[in-house]
């Protein structure tokens, strides 16, 4: 009986829901996601809602946290490949160029730069500027956390040097 309740529950709150999630993401269709999102992580941990407890501010939580999980996931995944600096500059507008000129010629000297150097250098730099954190590097890298400082420093050194001149 309480599961039936709880599912009439979250029924009933899917428009103020959605209004929440619009709110966060400022998108209709990314706001549809986030209430799906909600409304099944809700339905699987229906077991952990206490009664006494207040069930909009649960709702409202369980969005918010979806919310924050998927906007760090979603930094975590920039990456700075080729095709994606190519990209890039196909997108700029010939004014945006123009104006850009210095700013489109830093970046691409620091990409010159960051992939010369050596892939177990450059992969740990990468993902440690994707926003990933020093275990999580090591976790993916199947190495130790002492090692991937050691390499965020060793690139750290040499990118200092090799743009020292580059002011």
């Amino acid at each position: 009986m309480e599961t039936v309740n709880i599912t009439h529950k979250i029924l009933d709150m899917q428009p103020e829901l959605r209004r929440f999630a619009l709110k966060l993401t400022e998108d209709h269709e990314s706001a549809n996601d986030l209430v799906q999102d909600c409304v099944l992580k809700a339905l699987d941990n229906q077991t952990k809602f206490v009664h006494s407890q207040n069930f909009k501010g649960w709702m409202y939580t369980i969005m918010r946290n979806i919310f924050i999980n998927n906007y760090r996931r979603s930094l975590r995944q920039v990456d700075m490949t080729e095709e994606t600096y190519k990209s890039y500059l196909q997108n700029l507008s010939d004014d945006e160029e123009t104006t850009r000129f210095e700013h489109i010629y830093d970046l691409k000297e620091l990409y010159k730069v960051i992939h010369a150097v050596p892939e177990d250098l450059k992969k740990p730099f990468l993902m440690f500027v994707a926003g990933f954190k020093y275990r999580e590097i090591a976790d993916k890298m199947n190495l130790p956390v002492g090692t991937i400082k050691s390499r965020l420093f060793l690139i750290r050194k040499r990118l200092k040097e090799d743009l020292k001149d580059f002011s």
